[in-house]
């Protein structure tokens, strides 16, 4: 490979800089240039030096992405380059990783392959929201919360013109296959393996005995309404707040034609990932 490889980091620099520096020697190998967006810039105090494209705000021109964390930046990664032909490969600096190609310890080597071009590429479906809000995209959920402190949230919700319940809990949350081991698995919703078509739709804390996860169909829109007289919820995309949906607002939940590109190894499956990673939480040998 040669090029261009933007690279995102988290929030715990010294943690990632052995492995940003294993990073630029295979770059400079390989004739890559390491591009680095002002936040990284000043995040890791880099110094100009050949091969490294510092303070740059520009995506143009990017053949692969790094994402150097947890779960959460290999997200925005994926966000970020949803709708185009630019992989994302993540290498595992946090608590389960499920989204990564390799872990921490692996890096040097994960960094040779994916710059030889030795990676598959899986295609995510993207969320997109829309309605009282911002529009967004989601790569692994969209949930809504109510406010820490305030009276249980009153949720409705429709699927096209037709809805399917009302339902007083803490929350809702509307999962991709690739986010139905996160929060939906949490609530008790079922996992959904890569490549299943469709999004899932689970509850926090229903206070209901009839309150079921929904799997929808991936052609149909999603329509989850704040039913609360005078409270607002919050609204998280991927886990970080986005918005809030007053009372009586509501918004839109549907898959986009964008896709994100997720670079795994190759032979790897979800079954295998869904093992080793949960697996290893609890302890199965």
């Amino acid at each position: 490979m040669s090029g261009v490889a933007t690279v995102l980091t988290h929030r715990r620099p010294a943690e990632t800089r052995p492995a940003l520096a294993a990073l630029a020697q295979c770059a400079r190998r390989a004739g890559v240039t390491l591009r680095f967006d002002p936040q990284e810039t000043r995040k890791h105090a880099f110094a100009s030096e050949d091969g490294l494209e510092l303070d740059a705000d520009s995506l143009d021109g990017v053949q692969i992405c790094f994402a150097l964390g947890g779960d959460g930046t290999i997200l925005s990664a994926l966000r970020m380059f949803a709708g185009t032909d630019v992989p994302t490969f993540g290498v595992n600096f946090g608590e389960i990783g499920f989204l990564a190609a390799v872990e921490g310890s692996d890096a040097g080597s994960g960094f040779e392959r994916a710059l030889a071009g030795d990676f598959e590429v899986l295609r995510l479906p993207v969320l997109a929201l829309s309605g009282s809000v911002a529009p967004a995209i989601a790569i692994n959920d969209v949930s809504i919360h109510r406010h820490s402190g305030n009276r249980v949230a009153h949720l409705a919700y429709s699927v096209g013109a037709d809805e399917v319940g009302s339902v007083r809990c803490d929350g809702l949350v509307v999962g991709t296959p690739a986010g139905s081991t996160g929060y939906n698995l949490a609530n008790g919703g079922p996992v959904m393996a890569w490549g299943v078509e469709g999004f899932v739709v689970s509850f926090i804390a229903p206070h209901s005995l009839t309150a079921r996860a929904l799997v929808v169909a991936p052609g149909d829109a999603l329509t989850v309404c704040n039913r609360s007289p005078d409270e607002s919820v919050d609204v998280a995309i991927d886990g970080r707040p986005v918005a809030t949906l007053g009372a009586g607002e509501q918004l839109q939940v549907c898959f986009d034609d964008r896709r994100a590109a997720l670079a795994q190894l190759p032979g790897a499956t979800f079954y295998q990932r869904l093992r080793e990673k949960f697996g290893r939480l609890a302890n199965v040998p």
